[in-house]
């Protein structure tokens, strides 16, 4: 296990590879270690990075930094102080919300995001993702699967107060509507069965052209485990795009919309 210290409090993170730095960020429901699969797919061709987030995992609980500004903010100390430049994003559900937030902070710091089953609102998120425990979510968003209950073995550890107070922020901050104009691309996938959120509409006229979104179909909350070779396809083609290229450039391969379907 790799940990930092900052501001006097434990950071836990791993990481694999070598090359341009890649950063994944867990969601609710969770920790680093269901992304163990897509950071050996993309070690082949870069440094990758999974921490736990504040209140989750191994890292410390502070309820004074479950804010998703304070979680940004986590990130962006993490890359100082570990010496990282300009990085990609891997964020699900409220790890996508902690990139947002990252972006609107520090905008020129991101060369491209994936935002994997992103509430772009409040209203968005189902009830129960607010009020059930997390031993619920895990049994009302995983999967039976023997890897599945491994790579969720951590949830148990998350400090309830971390899930209500990143709950808050989306509720209070349209995130969406302040970052979708900085001009950082963003690829939003979502698994046409994940029960926890409404999905948005897949039009590519409500996302300005340096955003895209696809839908998987045959996977839920979890894509990277559901379906773990879709999932790192889309994710090694994304990353692969030059810098700066709008991920809808995805969908003019023949290859990929065939993967998908």
């Amino acid at each position: 296990m790799s940990a930092i210290i900052l501001d006097g409090s434990i950071v836990h993170y791993e990481a694999l590879g070598r090359g341009r730095p890649i950063v994944f960020l867990h969601g609710w429901v969770g920790s680093w270690r269901y992304w163990i699969n897509a950071m050996q797919v993309a070690s082949t061709s870069f440094r990758a990075y999974a921490l736990d987030l504040f209140g989750f995992g191994d890292t410390s609980r502070d309820p004074s930094h479950y804010s998703l500004e304070k979680q940004a903010d986590l990130v962006n100390r993490f890359l100082v102080e570990m010496g990282i430049g300009k990085v990609a994003i891997v964020g699900h559900d409220l790890g996508a919300l902690v990139g947002f937030s990252f972006i609107k902070q520090w905008p020129t710091s991101v060369d491209r995001i994936m935002a994997i089953n992103c509430p772009l609102n409040y209203d968005a998120v189902n009830a129960r993702m607010r009020t059930a425990s997390l031993s619920e979510l895990v049994d009302w968003l995983g999967t039976r699967a023997p890897e599945t209950t491994s790579a969720l073995a951590d949830a148990s550890k998350a400090d309830p107060q971390a899930v209500s107070a990143s709950m808050a922020g989306l509720q209070a901050n349209n995130l969406f509507s302040e970052v979708r104009n900085l001009g950082v691309p963003c690829l939003f996938v979502y698994g046409l069965n994940d029960p926890s959120l409404t999905i948005p509409p897949q039009e590519s006229d409500i996302l300005p052209q340096h955003m895209h979104q696809i839908n998987l179909d045959g996977t839920g909350h979890f894509p990277m485990l559901d379906d773990s070779l879709k999932f790192n396809r889309l994710l090694t083609d994304f990353l692969a795009l030059d810098s700066g290229l709008s991920p809808r450039e995805l969908q003019l391969k023949e290859e990929w919309k065939r993967r998908v379907r």
